[in-house]
């Protein structure tokens, strides 16, 4: 008798072992995180780590954030909203699409001048996007996406928004017009300092803060999940001490509070 139940105490400790048992629950839920794409990177990190800690798996839809915010509207499954402008979560919460306590803001963008490592252009500021050497500038559409908000009103501000119009070249999202310039269809973008920070083969200057509005990035949960207890758990994941050093390695801003 005493044998059989070591063999079978034995028997499934083996089987936890394999199973992760001792290491994370094994919940059996995905939750769908719609995330502004400047986002991409640093988020696929905190995704693969949240799941490592938690068991839930986590995947994301990346794209401009106001067509998010109406694919939410729509009725999109969507279960956790990261935002690249804290106005777009507002909206939503005012709307009744997100729960209203879960509105955080959890981190400040930055925007870049970025060019390929083998152009010839020597890109220094705003206003040598007028040298006759530049041919076409990528931005994300400043219709829908924030990124794209915060181009124009640097250039705005430089006094060479007018005088580029015929150069710009209009992504859907700021991941998009880096993919421009990357590819070489494009001679210079305007983007995310988060795309840039573990991309290789480029050049970059930061423009200054104080050209364009606080690109201050906000989240928040949606009132239609299906798995709110997770979900808040992620929101407060991304804002917490694991969540904060990753956004912080992508060049973003956090609040320490």
């Amino acid at each position: 008798m005493l044998a059989s139940r070591v063999i079978a105490w034995l028997t499934l400790s083996l089987l936890c072992l394999a199973l992760g048992c001792g290491s994370r629950p094994l919940s059996g839920i995905t939750l769908t995180v719609s995330a502004a794409s400047d986002l991409r990177f640093a988020f696929q990190e905190i995704g693969e780590v949240f799941e490592q800690d938690t068991g839930i798996k986590v995947t994301f839809n990346f794209g401009s954030t106001g067509q998010l915010a109406q694919q939410i509207e729509q009725g999109a499954p969507v279960d956790v909203f990261a935002a690249a402008s804290v106005s777009y979560v507002a909206d939503l919460v005012q709307k009744g699409f997100i729960i209203s306590e879960t509105q955080a803001l959890y981190a400040r963008g930055s925007i870049i001048l970025w060019t390929r490592g083998d152009s010839p252009l020597r890109i220094e500021r705003l206003e040598d996007l007028l040298l006759p050497s530049v041919g076409r500038i990528a931005i994300a559409n400043p219709a829908h996406a924030p990124y794209g908000m915060a181009a124009r009103q640097a250039m705005q501000t430089a006094g060479v928004w007018d005088a580029v119009q015929p150069k710009l070249v209009l992504g859907e999202n700021v991941n998009q017009a880096f993919q421009f310039v990357q590819t070489g269809n494009v001679d210079v973008g305007i983007i995310a300092l988060s795309l840039a920070m573990i991309t290789e083969g480029g050049r970059y200057i930061v423009i200054p803060q104080e050209m364009y509005n606080p690109i201050d990035q906000a989240l928040g949960v949606v009132k239609a999940t299906k798995h709110e207890r997770e979900a808040r758990t992620l929101a407060e994941f991304v804002n917490g001490s694991v969540g904060r050093p990753i956004m912080e390695r992508y060049g973003f801003v956090v609040s320490q509070g």
